[in-house]
């Protein structure tokens, strides 16, 4: 884009200074590596929630959702369905775990309940998974930059690495969180601008579009087939997708470590609840505006569709818009980059370096090296970004094809872990090593979609371990303290309070108010069913 213009610079500038300032501001609250991780346990859930929310959506939804449902059609909605689900069992299952240990990294669990051999294989899944997605997200939105100022890929790639680890490096988790809830309201107007736009600018009436895409068959967000090579259907969404989703929201450092600097579980639980509620909402809207764009455009090709949006502001003419979008686009990679670089640098810190080179040192020296180690991982993630700016196709769709790749090895160690007494380390290490083959056998010799990897992968990582660990180590007789069953049995034993404020803090119960998660869910089957009946 030749001209992005004065107003525009100043929008994004301004945005991008504003964030310096929030992160230099916090950096007065970070005096350990306690603050570093976790904050000091004082942020409000509402403000963890957008924060996990924004940190989820990131730029590759702004960007990739539209180009999916552009290419595919709003069917992709699907793949998306299950965050109540999603939310549930990981409020119930892996929140108390997590929260009640006290701990900074949540891999320490493994170590409880199986070995540190155990940690170590999946604090380095979690390094190298995280790094690859870091990295299509730094992609995502270098093409922005490129397509605003001209300014070559690569080098933006560094710029948007540059000023991510600098506010993160000053204010860690509180930073973290503090811009997120700034990017997810940047984020939603620069959504809702362009899709008020769009209506101001179709070529006819809004429900003829809608009837002419329905009758290209672009409006059924429905697809019951059960045909496992096609990637978005009710049953790879609801099925598949729920368990992948599971791993990301549960088992993701990232993801849960901003809910440890909650002030206790209840607010932990509440800011997870915020997802489980509004994520449908959010995905709707993004896939719902690249179905209006392929009306918009009648369906012409683009050499790479993740620019549809950037290409629509920039031709629509409205003084500031595309500052606005660069901004929100920024805005959005931001807030998955810099939580990506805090947890990088709290696993590298806590799994590796504290455990296994320095034990013992001072919070002020443990800080240190966390700042460093973020520095680290924001240089390494810049080689595959680059790497990624050879692909053309939908980044959303290219990163949930990245991660499918290693969240059955999650799903299976915290499954087991939870609710196998027959599992030991031995066995589930073998169980990983035989998932990660029948991973790689489904995406290089079938032509089954992305979204079962996880479910198949898992499902034999799973089989394996449990035939292992009984031919290595024989039968186990009790189970583990750290199993849902061993966790109830500890609370009933010592007379440990079950809740806390009214939220349960034994793994396992269920509180009340997930139940209306499943209420919602049914909910947004039945308004998907009639969206489509009544265009």
């Amino acid at each position: 884009m030749s001209n992005f213009g004065t107003l525009n610079w100043s929008i994004l500038i301004a945005y991008i200074l504003l964030n310096l300032l929030l992160g230099w501001v916090l950096s007065k609250r970070v005096s350990t590596a306690e603050d570093f991780y976790l904050g000091r346990r004082t942020t409000p859930w509402w403000a963890i929630g957008i924060s996990v929310i924004a940190t989820y959506v990131s730029a590759l939804s702004f960007l990739g959702g539209p180009a999916w449902s552009y290419s595919e059609s709003l069917a992709v909605i699907a793949i998306h369905l299950n965050y109540p689900i999603v939310v549930l069992v990981v409020i119930t299952l892996f929140l108390p775990f997590f929260f009640n240990s006290g701990v900074a990294s949540i891999y320490d669990y493994m170590e409880r309940r199986f070995g540190p051999t155990s940690r170590v294989v999946i604090s380095s899944v979690f390094l190298i998974s995280q790094a690859l997605t870091s990295a299509a997200i730094l992609y995502a939105t270098s093409l922005v930059i490129e397509f605003i100022t001209g300014i070559d890929v690569k080098t933006a790639i560094v710029i948007v690495t540059v000023v991510a680890l600098i506010y993160t490096m000053m204010g860690g988790i509180t930073a973290v969180i503090w811009t997120d809830v700034i990017q997810a309201g940047v984020l939603f107007v620069g959504a809702f601008i362009i899709l008020f736009a769009l209506f101001d600018s179709m070529p006819m009436p809004l429900a003829e579009v809608l009837a002419d895409l329905k009758a290209q068959g672009k409006t059924n967000p429905l697809n019951f087939s059960f045909d496992l090579s096609v990637e978005a259907t009710v049953w790879s969404g609801v099925i598949a997708m729920s368990i992948f989703h599971i791993t990301v929201y549960g088992a993701n450092q990232m993801m849960v470590q901003r809910t440890l600097a909650a002030k206790n579980i209840g607010d932990a639980k509440k800011s997870f609840l915020l997802m489980g509620f509004v994520a449908f909402f959010i995905y709707f809207l993004f896939f719902f505006l690249g179905i209006l764009f392929y009306g918009y455009y009648g369906g012409q090709e683009f050499a790479n569709g993740n620019t549809i949006i950037l290409d629509f502001a920039a031709n629509y003419g409205l003084p500031g818009l595309m500052g606005i979008i660069a901004a929100a686009i920024v805005a959005a990679s931001m807030s998955s980059l810099d939580s990506s670089f805090n947890s990088l640098a709290t696993i590298s810190t806590v799994d590796f370096y504290e455990k296994y080179f320095k034990k013992n040192e001072s919070p002020e020296h443990y800080l240190a090296v966390s700042r460093w180690f973020t520095v680290f991982w924001a240089i390494v993630i810049i080689v595959p970004a680059i790497v990624y700016s050879a692909f053309e196709g939908s980044v959303l769709q290219t990163l949930s094809k990245i991660g499918s790749y290693f969240v059955g090895a999650k799903l299976s160690m915290y499954g087991l872990g939870f609710f196998s007494k027959q599992t030991t380390e031995k066995g589930l290490l073998v169980g990983v090593a035989v998932g990660f083959v029948m991973i790689w056998y489904l995406a290089t010799q079938t032509d089954i979609a992305w979204p079962w990897y996880c479910l198949f992968g898992g499902g034999v990582n799973i089989i394996v371990a449990l035939i292992a660990s009984r031919l290595i180590d024989g039968t186990q007789t009790e189970w583990s303290e750290y199993s849902i069953k061993g966790q109830q049995k500890k609370f009933k034993e010592q007379g440990l309070p079950e809740k806390e404020n009214g939220w349960y803090l034994v793994p396992g119960k269920i509180d009340k108010v997930s139940y209306l998660l499943l209420v919602f869910f049914a909910l947004t089957i039945i308004f998907l069913f009639t969206f489509e009946k009544l265009i």
